[in-house]
């Protein structure tokens, strides 16, 4: 114990031991010592001296040290100073806040070597691995401490022997069930680092139901207004689902999306925002942009896009959106949010423009932020945000670009001015004096014409009045006028952007820009000249339009013919000087920046300079370009004479595709008929045989009153000479046969209509058979279902069988009339005989009159029977007629089809022929000819959607 007290800094005799003669020693006591409380009490001293000699603790210690791991594991406190003393030695975190800036880098090696050391032996982290699984405090809460070190300081060795461990994620995986909410917020930390950049662990953690167990944390905590364990389990989620489509699957078919919601419920108090509810938000938000993010595969993208709509999150996020109070970096970030969420989503896009912003009147959100889009004093980040929240919204939204674009057409226009639209703004940011709002107006103009020949030509008739008394100019012309008066680089580069986005694959347009005599001979000018640095991108995009002119020139202008314009260019700046300008555009370092992700991100204004589509423009054409100004007339008179053939053979399959279609939704119809007509005939089938079940139970009811009647019959003959009827009883019987007598009448009128029915029927079966020939000539694949027709014919054979039998029944029941009017005339004699007693005459008078009652009610019911079988048969000669009508009607479309089709494979064989021999002609005079494939991908609008159907034929 005095050595002890030695050590721990207590009074002593003699000269103090050294650190590192102390270290040696409690070393040797831990090796050494047989006692468990000596070897307990060394390993709490190396404890409390790994802090300050961290060096010499972990050399000389750290062996045994684990040697205590793996042989007192029965004594959990020792355990845990032997964890404790470990993390103090490999772990920086300590020595981070006491360290210079200098020694940082010495301190990171120590740690990572100390760490190397330690897990050389794979055996030491399956060791710490079990540890890490037991309950008790002291022991559990170091280990994870322990192993969150070694991760950072060895991530990927540390991973792949946890990787190969037995159970070794899932051990670590029931920390976050833990009830000591230390020991959870440490599991969280731990697995933080554990899924860093491994894609292998981030799977095995998801489906160890890791996202079910950190949204319960997240709702546990408050969701945004929680403290630091949620920013903690929003980073392990973004580790778990970025660039991960397994876990983003997986993510989205549990429902999971739906529990993102309630994080965004800020409420309408937005005031005083803490910084851990900001930074919390700022997680949320680039969560959800993970799952849509643009780089993700288009189907995944897609499906969570819908997911968010349905759920109500899109709109959650547009509430926060519109909301006031809201801080400027989480109204920035929402922006970008709402804008992935609804990029390319049709859906997500009609929703996003009919919300409107909190205001009286109401305006478009759109409008709003085009507004602060073109304001010069809104911070950068949030314009650079609401450019692309633009840009998203046209994105493969044909109809939200028409909208924006028809706000600027004369006949939309508001003439009031009361409100202001879309397009107002973006013209007026497009000719205002900052250079920022300038690039922003014009690159978002250019994605509302963005593969849209038709808003290209329409916005041809837009009129600008530039100042009073001057006749209005066209918008061309005004961007052009603009660009001629050497205005900041910036603005220029927006306004050739512009104008290379309208004047690509739009000939209307290029007419439109030549027309001006005034606009070759600037661009030539300027590229033609020998300027500085920052004017060489002014003049590669000067080229590109002018190639631009050139390439899409339908030659409608004499004096600015292609070819006329290719002399001009060898003349005034020569080919080569050309085609050198013209890739100044790609080789710029901003270009490649923009070319890799479509949220403009720029570090200052002054970088803004290109836009992301825009690069897949110059992409699209440099080569097409340069090739065609090389090009000599004679090339390009065959390859005009190409791209019309092409052009008309792209038409006549157009309009085949177009009929086939239309024969294809007249195929479904008439599916959907026959199908009907199945279901009314199975409708039919259930009808009769209830009614066949009715008939069995009239029938045996009949039986049973047969009996009885013959029961009666006789206890009538053994006692005749005491039968007496009286006057009451005599009328019954003149009316029950008076009765009988009309439904004789009824039952011959209904024989006769039968008879009639039959002769129909039999002409039907003739008429079937002689068609029968004509059917299997037919296309039955197409047609299968007219083959109930000859279920129904055998139906209809059924009720003749059933009303036949019917009659038979009806002619018994009659005969059994007939016998009970013999009865009467027997019984007609004795009226007069006055021997019989009063009591007699009474009982039989009594049983006379039920018999009369149940002979009058059976009647009543045979007749319903034979009405409803009446009906049942008009209906079912009705169906067959109309079968009849719809077999030939069939048959005819089934020809005409037919004929169709063989002349659209003539038809097409003949195009493809000639195709074939104008490819051949093309490539002996040393042409490139593109496949056929290629050319049918660039087809916009409904060529794309009909390229399944096409080679379907």
């Amino acid at each position: 114990m005095n050595f002890l007290r030695g050590v721990m800094g207590g009074p002593s005799a003699g000269p103090q031991p050294s650190g590192a003669d102390t270290i040696q020693k409690l070393c040797d006591r831990v090796a050494s010592s047989t006692l468990l409380d000596d070897r307990r009490d060394a390993v709490r001293a190396l404890k409390s001296l790994s802090k300050k000699y961290r060096l010499e603790v972990g050399i000389q210690a750290m062996e045994h040290l684990i040697h205590v791991l793996q042989t007192d594991r029965s004594d959990s406190e020792i355990i845990g100073y032997a964890l404790d003393t470990l993390y103090n030695v490999i772990s920086n975190d300590l020595e981070e806040e006491e360290q210079e800036e200098n020694s940082a880098k010495q301190v990171d090696d120590l740690g990572s070597q100390f760490t190397e050391i330690f897990i050389k032996q794979q055996e030491n982290v399956t060791l710490l691995l079990t540890l890490v699984e037991e309950f008790d405090f002291h022991v559990r809460w170091p280990g994870v401490k322990l192993l969150t070190s070694l991760l950072k300081q060895q991530g990927p060795q540390v991973q792949q022997i946890i990787l190969v461990s037995p159970m070794g994620v899932s051990r670590l995986m029931d920390l976050l069930a833990d009830s000591r909410e230390v020991i959870r917020n440490d599991g969280v930390l731990l697995l933080q680092q554990l899924t860093k950049s491994n894609a292998a662990i981030q799977k095995i953690v998801a489906f160890e139901n890791a996202f079910e167990r950190l949204l319960d944390i997240i709702t546990e905590e408050g969701n945004s207004d929680g403290g630091i364990v949620v920013e903690d389990c929003l980073l392990l989620l973004q580790n778990l689902l970025k660039n991960n489509n397994s876990n983003q699957n997986f993510f989205k078919e549990g429902s999971y999306i739906q529990r993102m919601k309630p994080w965004f419920e800020v409420g309408d108090d937005n005031c005083g925002w803490s910084a851990q509810k900001v930074t919390n938000l700022h997680l949320m938000l680039q969560l959800v942009r993970v799952l849509v993010s643009p780089t993700n595969p288009p189907g995944a993208t897609s499906s969570c896009q819908k997911a968010m709509f349905h759920c109500g999150l899109l709109q959650q996020l547009c509430t926060i959106l519109m909301a006031t109070g809201v801080p400027a970096d989480i109204l920035t970030e929402t922006i970008n949010t709402v804008s992935e969420v609804i990029r390319g989503c049709q859906t997500n896009q009609d929703y996003f423009a009919s919300v409107n912003a909190p205001s009286n009147p109401p305006r478009p959100a759109i409008v709003v932020l085009l507004m602060s889009m073109v304001n010069e004093r809104q911070p950068f980040v949030l314009r650079c945000a609401v450019l692309y929240c633009f840009q998203c919204f046209l994105y493969k939204n044909q109809k939200g670009q028409g909208e924006i674009v028809s706000t600027l057409l004369p006949s939309t226009i508001d003439a009031t001015g009361n409100s202001v639209s879309a397009g107002q703004l973006l013209c007026g940011g497009l000719f205002s004096t900052d250079s920022l709002s300038n690039w922003c107006a014009a690159v978002a103009l250019a994605h509302a014409l963005q593969e849209n020949a038709t808003l290209k030509e329409q916005l041809l008739r837009v009129q600008l009045a530039t100042s009073i008394g001057n006749p209005p100019v066209s918008l061309l012309q005004q961007c052009t006028n603009i660009l001629s008066q050497g205005s900041k680089v910036q603005t220029r580069v927006g306004l050739l952007m512009l104008l290379c986005t309208w004047l690509s694959n739009c000939s209307i347009a290029v007419t439109h820009f030549l027309h001006n005599p005034a606009n070759v001979p600037f661009l030539t000018g300027q590229i033609a000249e020998n300027l500085g640095e920052e004017e060489q991108l002014v003049q590669g995009l000067c080229a590109l339009l002018l190639g631009i002119s050139i390439y899409y020139n339908d030659n409608s202008l004499e004096n600015y013919r292609k070819e006329k314009l290719k002399q001009l260019i060898e003349k005034r700046i020569g080919r080569e000087n050309f085609i050198e300008k013209l890739g100044f555009i790609s080789k710029h370092e901003l270009y490649s920046r923009a070319a890799q992700k479509p949220q403009p991100a720029f570090s200052s204004p002054d970088h803004m300079m290109f836009d992301h589509e825009f690069t897949k423009l110059v992409k699209e054409l440099e080569g097409v370009i340069s090739k065609a100004i090389y090009k000599s007339s004679e090339e390009d008179k065959k390859e005009e004479e190409v791209k019309k053939t092409l052009e008309q053979h792209d038409n006549i399959v157009t309009h085949y595709k177009k009929v086939i279609r239309e024969q294809d939704q007249e195929l479904e119809e008439l599916k959907q008929r026959i199908n009907t007509l199945t279901s009314q005939n199975e409708q039919l089938q259930a009808t009769v045989t209830q009614q066949v079940s009715q008939i069995q139970q009239h029938k045996d009811q009949y039986n049973l009153l047969k009996v009885q009647l013959g029961k009666d019959t006789q206890h009538h003959n053994s006692h005749g000479d005491t039968f007496q009827m009286n006057g009451i009883q005599t009328e019954e019987v003149s009316k029950l046969k008076e009765e009988l007598e009309e439904w004789k009448n009824k039952h011959e009128l209904l024989q006769g209509q039968l008879k009639e029915k039959d002769s129909v029927i039999e002409k039907l079966n003739s008429s079937q058979l002689e068609m029968g020939t004509t059917e299997q000539s037919s296309q039955t694949s197409k047609f299968g279902g007219l083959e109930h027709n000859n279920e129904l014919q055998k139906e209809l054979e059924m009720l003749r069988s059933q009303i036949q039998l019917q009659s038979a029944e009806i002619s018994k029941l009659q005969m059994e009339n007939q016998k009970l009017q013999v009865m009467n005339t027997i019984a007609d004699p004795m009226l007069g005989d006055s021997g019989a007693t009063a009591a007699t005459r009474s009982e039989l008078e009594g049983r006379l009159e039920q018999e009369i009652k149940e002979l009058k009610s059976e009647v009543k019911a045979l007749s319903e029977e034979k009405e409803s079988l009446k009906q049942h048969l008009d209906s079912s000669s009705s169906t067959v007629a109309i079968l009849q009508d719809e077999k030939s009607k069939l048959q005819r479309e089934v020809a005409e089809s037919k004929k169709e089709q063989d002349d659209l494979l003539v038809l097409l064989a003949d195009q493809d022929q000639k195709i074939s021999a104008l490819k051949i002609k093309l490539k002996d005079l040393g042409v490139p000819v593109e496949d056929e494939d290629d050319t049918e991908s660039g087809d916009q609008g409904d060529e794309d959607e009909d390229g399944d159907e096409e080679e379907q034929d």
